[in-house]
């Protein structure tokens, strides 16, 4: 699907609301009208880290496949990696509909979905048909009425310790009352403790070592990054994803919709989100693995990211607006880079621009 075809398809999406639009693509994707358009491997782009090979840096981000409905076709799609979630012990609904909203001349998203999800049985089920050589990984969290998030966060470890190749918790959802609380430095102090002591117990069970990432927000304040570049450090984290939504709404065109409550993603986050991560990356240094997301719309965009301090790179929202062949655009257009500075790996340009970014004001 290319050009015309990829226009119109994306045109027809958007004669309908956000939330059936998805579900429409995600049956879509399940039913194989939508082909394979994986660029050709490069092996400039490969790079192992946390024990992973990735084959290329582009990620889908968590948010799109949250029930693990279409994991290896997101991957046929040009992705190197994708993330499954957000996923919680328990099924629920998530917060009442709308929940997702459009800013089509910002090309941006606003939701508020709440961990909308089937819980860890119907994810689990759907994983252990997939490829064990598959890079999936699985972003896990925990219920709206949990009585104890910590202890589901450790569940989802275990739960899906035979199937994920890593797992990322999510705790900077800015749409589950309470949840963003667990960056503070105690609460994820004891959150890591007993999510990196259920990974090792499970690890020697299995003899295999599954990373943990941390997913963080972009509304971090200084003290904030502080505290959690602190513990992450100190318990040995595998690496960081940098960022989830953000609550601010500078600049924004349509102010209409800028008014809603929830996360905003998409290209208005790409300032914020990759000053925020080349400011974790000259807290946390230079060996911690660390993925940035935020407003990728191109290769440009993505190689920027990977200037502002980061390893590999996710997205979601852009390709709300430019459709299933941007993961394969983008792969294209950092071989062409590569091509252009005559480079060995990409990993040559990570940090060359981190100062600018570390330095930006947004």
């Amino acid at each position: 699907m290319s050009g015309p075809i990829e226009f119109l398809a994306r045109r027809g999406l958007f004669l309908f609301d956000p939330e059936t639009a998805h579900g429409l693509s995600i049956k879509a994707l399940k039913s194989g009208l939508v082909p394979g358009s994986a660029a050709p491997a490069d092996p400039r782009l490969e790079q192992t880290l946390a024990g992973l090979t990735f084959p290329n840096p582009i990620g889908m981000a968590a948010g799109y496949d949250k029930n693990a409905e279409v994991p290896e076709t997101l991957l046929r799609l040009g992705f190197g990696f994708t993330e499954i979630g957000t996923v919680t012990p328990r099924p629920q609904a998530g917060n009442e509909k709308p929940r997702i909203f459009r800013l089509v001349e910002d090309q941006a998203v606003i939701n508020r979905l709440g961990f909308n999800n089937e819980g860890h049985g119907a994810a689990l089920a759907r994983l252990k048909a997939c490829s064990r050589d598959a890079l999936i990984g699985v972003n896990i969290g925990a219920n709206k009425d949990s009585a104890d998030r910590v202890a589901d966060y450790v569940s989802g470890i275990r739960t899906f310790y035979a199937v994920a190749r890593y797992f990322t918790a999510n705790i900077s959802s800015p749409n589950t009352p309470g949840l963003r609380d667990l960056q503070g430095r105690e609460s994820l102090a004891v959150l890591l403790s007993a999510v990196l002591a259920a990974r090792d117990e499970e690890a020697k069970k299995s003899g295999r070592r599954v990373p943990v990432f941390l997913k963080i927000a972009p509304d971090l304040t200084e003290e904030g990054m502080d505290d959690i570049a602190a513990e992450v450090l100190a318990h040995d984290l595998d690496g960081l994803i940098v960022s989830n939504t953000t609550l601010a709404r500078e600049g924004l065109k349509d102010q209409r919709q800028a008014r809603e409550a929830g996360g905003l993603s998409g290209k208005p986050l790409f300032e914020k989100s990759t000053a925020v991560l080349a400011r974790m990356r000259k807290r946390v240094g230079p060996e911690l693995p660390i993925i940035g997301v935020g407003g990728v719309s191109s290769a440009e965009t993505a190689a920027e990211k990977i200037r502002a301090g980061a390893d590999l790179v996710q997205l979601y929202s852009c390709m709300v607006y430019q459709g299933p062949c941007l993961p394969s655009r983008i792969v294209r257009g950092l071989s062409a880079l590569c091509d252009r500075e005559r480079l060995t790996s990409i990993r040559e340009i990570r940090d060359s621009r981190l100062d600018y970014w570390a330095g930006r004001k947004v």
